[in-house]
């Protein structure tokens, strides 16, 4: 088990991009959340196996259809206590 915070920039926000991004992760059976931040930027923290982690960091430089991102940041991260995905409360 591996864990990766990462922040997604670009446009993020009012696109669908958390709702895409908990459906994808689940399909995957990770865990963490996802949420918008002050800065126009989405954050998310996937936690699982590695394959599964980038797969998903892979699919998040694509985004939903209506997503134009245009950059990734991703940095170690500890795993989260809770089991499953979930949408937090926007930062």
């Amino acid at each position: 088990m591996s864990a990766r915070r990462i922040v997604i920039s670009g446009k993020v926000q009012g696109v669908w991009y958390r709702a895409w991004t908990m459906s994808e992760a689940n399909k995957r059976g990770l865990k963490g959340w996802v949420r918008n931040l002050a800065t126009g930027e989405v954050e998310a923290l996937f936690a699982g196996p590695v394959t599964r982690i980038e797969e998903m960091v892979d699919l998040c430089r694509q985004g939903p259809p209506l997503a134009k991102v245009t950059g990734i940041e991703s940095f170690d991260a500890d795993e989260p206590d809770e089991n499953g995905f979930h949408q937090w409360p926007d930062a």
